[in-house]
């Protein structure tokens, strides 16, 4: 990347005299020192070095808004970190600055690549730019997002050494970042510091975060206590207050607690908003008092307060579960109208729901409902009405959605399996392999899944010897078969009657050294036992393949233990 344009002569250095090698080198350096003095400036010194930008084309002019964007558009964190080093070491008349710090370290955190954040964070200290609190504040959040507590509680003690002066901001979440960790010990012994060691004075947010900490390490008492001395420390519990009581006392399934909480919300002079309604709606629903929760749900609505998306969520699900699928569909229908977006795990129970009770067709509606809304189905709202379709004999209909799906997403693995396990259990071998032929071409590699079907597909049809020549393609696309492979193929074979198959397949069993379920020896045993003279020299194949394998997974065993 760096070319010197002077280049040294290649100096013979006599090394068996030493004061020849003194002489020498005392000559290159003084050289060398010759050479830097001339160099008076930074420009003259880029002006000896040939450096190659990391992107192209690079701006001639260079401002910090145009580094932070060209930062912010990079997928490659390593790119992004080359060019912001390149800005500021390379371009000409230019240095980072707190800004295009911010922006380097947003990039690195949120994108999980922390090494290199430490060796950035001294540079900037040593620099002696004026920072913000942001920088810190984002790099906590991260590091909590990340599961790494420690890290965010070291960068939070490290911010007044860049000459920024810690505030309730960045406390709060360190306090938010410990309790997605589930310190909620430390989160106590930090609020409890906050004045003496930190010089933080927290607010009714600082308050509510530890009440959510006491609330999650069920500790609701202590969390009372708390929300009764707030007035003492110049701070009014708000609805978030209340409502992190409550569903303290809903994890506990203390419904009474809840609906006290509630209440004194109101004797307050708070109006709860839609969180708090679908606090106590989630209360009642898990306990199975749904009509309760549909009680809730009229009064939010009578005094003015709309559903969000997780009140939906929380009454679907609730519906799911008392075998009301009509009801389930129905909400889902007044939740796009609203135009909140279910998630797919949703879709897939309300899908399951109405499947069990015999209403395909009903899941079906919900397909098109989606499509309607402009809600795309994801592969795994497919997948799940497929098996469906399948499970009622639907299969074309099946393989008709999955046309309909096909012309604008690209189906996974699990899709092509659940459709190709439909077609196989129907018989539908031939329109098996044209759906395995469409996912090779489409880059959707088959997995072991996908082969034992096609085995089990054609076992079943009584063509156990093409379910060999799909084992030999397994082995030579490098899927390794599982136990469920060559107990199938086993059984298959058995009962197609190719007995004598059976032993190659089992060497090949035992050159993976891959242990068979012991109801496939069984069904060896039965058949063989029942046939005793006319199969002899086949069982003494399989009894001889049979001790080789047990000797394999002996010696793979005692690899283990030791």
């Amino acid at each position: 990347m760096i070319k010197h344009r002077n280049i040294h002569h290649l100096r013979r250095i006599a090394t068996t005299n030493p004061q020849s090698f003194h002489s020498a080198t005392t000559t290159a350096d003084d050289h060398d020192e010759q050479l830097l003095s001339n160099i008076k400036s930074k420009s003259e010194l880029l002006k000896s070095y040939t450096v190659t930008p990391p992107i192209k084309p690079w701006p001639q002019k260079l401002t910090t808004k145009r580094l932070c964007s060209i930062i912010a558009q990079q997928q490659n964190v390593d790119l992004a970190l080359q060019i912001f080093h390149y800005a500021g070491n390379y371009h000409p008349n230019f240095r980072n600055n707190y800004d295009t710090y911010q922006s380097i370290i947003h990039k690195l955190s949120r994108r999980r690549a922390f090494e290199p954040i430490n060796s950035l964070l001294k540079e900037l200290r040593q620099s002696q730019t004026k920072c913000g609190e942001d920088l810190f504040i984002t790099l906590i959040r991260n590091y909590g997002i990340a599961s790494k507590p420690k890290e965010a509680i070291r960068i939070f003690l490290q911010i007044n050494d860049f000459g920024v002066q810690r505030s309730v901001r960045s406390f709060n979440t360190l306090l938010n970042a410990l309790v997605q960790n589930k310190k909620y010990d430390s989160v106590h012994i930090m609020f409890k510091n906050s004045r003496k060691r930190f010089d933080i004075v927290p607010n009714v947010f600082t308050c509510n975060i530890l009440l959510k900490a006491l609330c999650k390490k069920d500790d609701v008492e202590g969390a009372v206590k708390v929300l009764d001395e707030m007035p003492s420390m110049a701070m009014v519990p708000n609805v978030v207050s209340y409502t992190t009581i409550m569903g303290g006392y809903v994890d506990r399934g203390d419904m009474v607690g809840a609906k006290r909480a509630f209440n004194e919300l109101l004797d307050r002079g708070w109006l709860p908003d839609a969180t708090t309604y679908t606090v106590l709606m989630d209360g009642f629903c898990k306990l199975g008092k749904f009509i309760d929760a549909t009680k809730v749900m009229d009064e939010m609505e009578e005094n003015g307060v709309e559903p969000n998306d997780v009140t939906y969520s929380v009454m679907i699900e609730a519906l799911c579960k008392e075998n009301k699928s009509g009801e389930a569909l129905n909400m889902i229908s007044d939740m796009l109208e609203k135009k909140y977006v279910p998630s797919s795990g949703l879709c897939c129970r309300v899908i399951d729901a109405l499947c069990r009770e015999g209403k395909v067709d009903k899941a079906c509606d919900l397909w098109t409902i989606l499509l309607i809304k402009n809600c795309t189905p994801d592969n795994a709202i497919l997948s799940t009405l497929i098996h469906w379709l399948c499970n009622e004999g639907k299969i074309w209909e099946a393989r008709k959605l999955f046309d309909e799906f096909d012309r604008g997403s690209i189906p996974s693995v699990l899709t092509y399996n659940t459709l190709i396990a439909g077609m196989c259990d129907k018989g539908e071998l031939c329109e098996a392999g044209r759906l395995w032929d469409c996912m090779v071409e489409r880059g959707c590699p088959p997995n072991s899944f996908t082969y034992n079907l096609l085995i089990k597909g054609f076992c079943k049809k009584g063509y156990a010897n093409e379910g060999i020549r799909v084992l030999e393609e397994m082995l030579d696309k490098g899927c390794p078969p599982n136990e469920s492979t060559y107990s199938i193929l086993i059984k298959g074979l058995c009962e197609s009657g190719c007995e004598a198959d059976i032993s190659n397949v089992l060497n090949v069993v035992a050159s993976r050294k891959v242990e068979i379920k012991s109801d496939s020896w069984k069904v060896l045993v039965d058949k063989f036992v029942a046939n005793r003279g006319s199969t002899g020299v086949t069982l003494e194949r399989i009894l001889s393949a049979k001790s080789s394998i047990e000797t394999a997974n002996s010696s793979i065993e005692t690899t283990s233990a030791t």
